[in-house]
């Protein structure tokens, strides 16, 4: 029988079938542009998410600093039995506190929620500088009196009323509210606590508000709001301790 050569037929494909590769999902044809869309559109909702964080942090902090302040202020204003020296000093510290949060602070905020953008010019720039330094002065220079009381009214009890009258009361809050002037608007507006450079800047770039000092003016800024005030407090308070100590020891002799 002779070899016959046998060829085999493909098999039919059925009606519904379609090529290889014709039924399959189509590849992504984003382009770079959407893709650079996209992520412009989610770093712009961080931003909004990151000020309306800032707006409301910076709003309860400004708000609960009027708020309790104004709360203190009221207090003593309406109890008479809390009308003594030391709470004239607080109320007045209270009333700094208070304008450093209405003054300071909400120029603070809209530099943060502008990001770093100054919108209010030169002029209240210097303006802006000179009552932060001299609301935060007098809050400290509050602080130091209210130590010197207190020390007077605890080691020095029978003298406390021939020293602390209301006229030296009088005396000593006028210190406290005239002194800061000469650490804050006075160097400030005449320019004497930054360098030429820091000036120049300044007239050029007046959307920008940064205060950059010099050394002289750093050193007594600091000594007159920081230093001089702490050295004395932590003194009067050393020795209000060490009285209240040796009272302890003699009660229980």
């Amino acid at each position: 029988m002779a070899a016959t050569a046998l060829t085999e037929a493909p098999a039919a494909a059925p009606p519904n079938a379609t090529p290889s590769g014709a039924g399959a999902a189509p590849a992504s044809t984003a382009s770079p542009g959407d893709a650079a869309a996209a992520a412009t559109a989610a770093a712009a909702w961080e931003l909004v998410l990151v000020v309306v964080l800032k707006s409301c942090a910076m709003g309860f902090i400004i708000v609960a600093a009027l708020f309790g302040n104004l709360l203190v202020i009221v207090s003593v204003m309406r109890h008479r039995k809390l009308r003594v020296i030391t709470n004239y000093f607080v109320v007045s510290l209270a009333l700094a506190d208070m304008l450093v949060a209405l003054c300071a602070m909400c120029f603070n905020a809209s530099v943060e929620l502008t990001g770093g953008v100054w919108l209010f010019g030169y002029f209240m720039c210097d303006v802006w500088n000179s009552l932060d330094v001299y609301f935060s002065t007098a809050s400290i220079l509050h602080l130091c009196c209210i130590s010197v009381d207190r020390y007077y009214a605890i080691v020095q009890p029978l003298d406390y009323p021939l020293i602390m009258t209301p006229a030296r009361l009088a005396a000593m809050l006028a210190v406290v509210w005239c002194s800061p002037a000469l650490v804050s608007f006075l160097p400030i507006f005449l320019g004497w606590y930054t360098t030429e450079e820091h000036l120049r800047f300044r007239r050029q770039h007046q959307d920008v508000c940064a205060f950059t000092v010099n050394k002289p003016y750093a050193v007594i800024s600091s000594s007159v709001s920081f230093w001089v005030p702490g050295v004395i407090m932590i003194f009067m308070y050393y020795r209000i301790y060490v009285e209240a100590d040796r009272q302890e020891r003699m009660l229980y002799r």
